[in-house]
């Protein structure tokens, strides 16, 4: 339901782009938002946007990555700029409704930083 795209290999310094597409099965959407996990480590929170366009990121990326959505076709986009080799990690997608709160997952598009 959700579809996330983008990931890849980029050297250090570079710059990637995540997309991520909600169904149209999914109703109801307040905030969208891009999740990670590195190996051994918990998943992290990177980013997350309202539906009114409020943000909220990570203090390791702030600066570096931007979110951005259009609500019209329920489409959350990641920009990571000046990547680092810690930004390593598999990026998730999440979407949660409202007023029924549901999570939803994305199946996850690995991004490495590595030279």
């Amino acid at each position: 339901q959700l579809q996330a795209s983008g990931g890849g290999l980029v050297q250090p310094g570079g710059s990637l782009r995540l997309s991520c597409a909600a169904s149209g099965s999914i109703f109801n959407i307040n905030a969208m938002g891009w999740y990670r996990q590195a190996p051994g480590k918990q998943r992290e929170l990177v980013a997350v946007i309202t539906r009114r366009g409020i943000t909220n990121y990570a203090d390791s990326v702030k600066g570096r990555f931007t979110i951005s959505r259009d609500n019209a076709k329920n489409t959350v986009d990641l920009q990571m700029n000046s990547l680092k080799p810690e930004d390593t990690a598999v990026y998730y997608c999440n979407a949660q409704t409202s007023p029924i709160p549901r999570d939803y997952w994305g199946q996850g598009t690995l991004v490495t930083v590595s030279s």
